[in-house]
């Protein structure tokens, strides 16, 4: 007996406690009167950048030439123009033009050994192309809209909510009904 009393008070306890919970609350769905839509927006900026090629002429920068230098000439035409100063003039005027005839050579032949080659530059201006890029930032705004103001009438009642979408002219709502302990 005790096998068949055990499953009909469980099945007894389950049908209890059903009606008890659906006796506390009450669950369903409803529509209510939309009264007025509100799109919400917003201004967004999305900033760019707005850039573009061109070409402009730049000088090209010359490297200085340091040309080799050679002493060659200089000992040479030293040489040369001491033995030249030496045969004119005499006594103290002979040591005095020999030195100048000395001077003289060296500085004569440091030049045309060099070929006057001391710390030369180009003196043709040279120009290359170049492309530079130019980039400006603006601002580009746009009207987002977020979201809608929704302003609808349910059991005599005004109430607003913000929706993601424009419900038109009925929203669905879900009520749920509890009693208050």
């Amino acid at each position: 007996m005790k096998s068949v009393r055990q499953p009909a008070l469980f099945l007894m306890s389950a049908i209890a406690l059903g009606f008890a919970t659906q006796a506390s609350a009450a669950d369903y769905d409803d529509f209510a009167r939309v009264i007025s839509v509100t799109p919400q927006v917003e201004q967004v900026n999305y900033p760019r950048q707005d850039c573009r090629t061109e070409y402009e002429q730049v000088p090209r920068h010359q490297q200085q030439r340091q040309a080799e230098r050679s002493n060659g000439g200089a000992i040479i035409g030293g040489i040369a123009g001491g033995l030249l100063g030496s045969q004119v003039g005499g006594g103290n005027g002979r040591l005095a033009a020999t030195a100048a005839g000395a001077i003289t050579g060296a500085l004569v032949g440091d030049r045309m050994d060099n070929n006057g080659n001391n710390n030369n530059y180009n003196n043709q201006p040279s120009y290359e192309t170049r492309p530079v890029r130019q980039c400006r930032n603006m601002d580009s705004w746009e009207t987002r809209t977020t979201g809608y103001a929704v302003t609808y009438e349910y059991m005599n009642r005004t109430y607003t909510t913000i929706m993601p979408y424009d419900p038109g002219s009925r929203l669905r709502l879900h009520v749920s009904l509890t009693p208050r302990p």
